[in-house]
């Protein structure tokens, strides 16, 4: 017995950490321990030697390692350069002709620095998509093995924000290079996000929080929630939509649009999964995380969803991409040609292919083609008895919504453009609704049982979502229930994950699908 509990706490931390494992929490409950012990001006030394320790775990590499750090240097660095620039001047010209400085778009000088900071302390993001795309999209060849460092995508983005909020004068420099590793580095988000302002974070983060049992509890019920969308829902709706994918020769009709709306549901909620189990851990340390989604699907339109959606990016590609670029205050072709732009960025953000760059351009297509026929899709809609209160409007718009939205996500999962296209087509060509109630479905890798959690686990998620949606905040009404009725909800979803979870069908707990990108 001895030898076998040793050789299983063994296997637990001699495997890779991820936000699925025990080792991360074993980890999160050290930190947390250490945190709340120190005085509270030390405590964000708890958080860096967490994040440092997370990062090298997780990473497994002493090159990636070295270039993650070398990110943080060289920002650090061009961050102090950015910031004398800018409040040196300033300083010079007195505090009206400084407030007036900060309106304008900066020197050539500032100009210079804010893009050799940014072209330098985000190269290996940039190296990497062009490599990808210059590879597999032009030269058809395997990609360039660069050195890409994990969760390359997020906190380059943090990067770039921070070294242009200095350059636009809405923060100082943090002068401290390790509380601004802690910054770039903080382990919850580093993978996977949200993708946080340093105005947002960085107070939250050297300020020592006092110790809170509502913050515990709250960020527990997080976490549980987080491992239930993964387990539940994302890894059960993955193996459906991974069996039509990786077969797509073998199907047509009916089951392209099963696909497409189980990986739209698997990518739902195995992102959010993620950031919620990272909003749950920050909390116990009394750091508040923004919300990356709030309830996209109910959305009526494709611009409405696109502020629901991973509401981080999406706010990052407004502030540094579209606004910069005019926003729409030069006119609507202006404004239509910045939505492409935008869109085609963060398609490429995704992955550098043509099928990303396909995709994101065609979120802004359906934008556009929203903007342009929205007065007369009104009147048209107004003549037919659905007016804009009409609650059978409402429930159409969001199920078009949400076709489209799952509809071009072919495009996104496919292995190619090509594929996509070749998957799209298949989808007209072959008329058999039959296959969602004859028992075909139980052929894609879930039995008949899997498939029933599966959907009430869905239907248990739109329940939730719909009561949020109307204001009311589950954790609140749970928190607000006794003893037992509390620890009865909790013992009935942590018994019910463990029982019912997907572990087997080739299941990996670290691959969570946006820590890819």
């Amino acid at each position: 017995m001895k030898e076998y509990l040793i050789g299983l706490i063994k296997s637990i931390f001699d495997a890779p950490m991820s936000y699925m494992t025990i080792k991360f929490f074993v980890l999160v409950a050290g930190a947390l321990l250490l945190y709340y012990i120190l005085p509270k001006k030390f405590r964000w030394t708890v958080l860096l030697l967490g994040s440092g320790y997370f990062y090298y775990d997780i990473s497994g590499s002493r090159k990636q390692m070295l270039v993650f750090a070398l990110g943080i240097a060289l920002s650090y660095v061009f961050g102090i350069l950015l910031d004398r620039s800018v409040n040196r001047k300033g300083q010079e010209q007195g505090a009206k002709e400084q407030a007036e400085e900060k309106k304008k778009a900066g020197s050539i000088k500032q100009k210079l620095l804010l893009t050799a900071g940014i072209l330098i302390s985000a190269s290996p993001l940039l190296l990497s998509k062009c490599s990808e795309f210059l590879t597999g999209s032009i030269l058809h060849t395997k990609n360039i093995n660069w050195i890409i460092p994990l969760g390359l995508s997020f906190y380059s983005l943090q990067i770039i924000a921070y070294l242009t909020d200095i350059y636009r004068g809405k923060i100082r420099a943090q002068l401290n290079p390790l509380k601004y590793g802690l910054f770039v580095s903080f382990f919850p988000i580093i993978v996977q996000g949200p993708i946080s302002r340093y105005d947002q974070l960085a107070d939250q983060l050297f300020t020592g929080h006092s110790f809170d049992q509502k913050n515990i509890i709250r960020g527990v019920q997080l976490v549980i929630w987080g491992i239930f969308l993964k387990l539940m829902i994302a890894d059960k709706a993955a193996v459906v939509a991974g069996t039509l994918f990786d077969g797509h020769e073998n199907f047509s009709g009916f089951y392209i649009l099963v696909a497409a709306l189980m990986y739209a549901l698997e990518l739902y909620t195995d992102f959010m999964s993620c950031v919620t189990i990272s909003q749950g851990v920050s909390e116990m340390f009394g750091i508040r995380l923004m919300d990356n989604f709030q309830r996209p699907f109910f959305s009526t339109s494709v611009k409405q969803f696109w502020g629901r959606w991973h509401i981080s990016l999406s706010h990052w590609l407004r502030d540094y991409v579209y606004i910069p670029l005019g926003g729409s205050r030069k006119g609507r072709i202006r404004k239509y040609l910045n939505l492409l732009i935008t869109f085609g960025v963060s398609g490429l953000w995704h992955g550098g292919s043509w099928k990303f760059l396909f995709w994101g351009s065609a979120q802004a297509g359906f934008q556009i083609v929203g903007d342009v026929i929205h007065k007369p899709r009104n009147r048209f809609l107004e003549k037919v008895a659905l007016p804009e209160t009409s609650r059978l409007r409402r429930l159409l718009a969001m199920v078009v919504t949400y076709s489209i939205f799952a509809f071009g996500l072919i495009f996104f999962r496919a292995d190619s453009f090509g594929t996509g296209l070749s998957m799209v087509k298949s989808a007209f060509a072959r008329f058999n609704p039959w296959i969602l109630v004859d028992g075909s479905l139980y052929q894609l890798g879930l039995s008949q049982k899997e498939l029933w959690v599966l959907t009430t686990s869905t239907l248990l998620l739109i329940l939730v979502s719909f009561l949020q949606e109307r204001g009311i905040r589950i954790r609140d009404k749970i928190n607000s229930q006794n003893l037992l009725i509390r620890w009865s909800i909790y013992f009935i979803a942590i018994w019910s994950v463990w029982i019912l979870g997907t572990y087997g069908f080739g299941f990996d707990a670290k691959d969570f699908i946006y820590g890819g990108f």
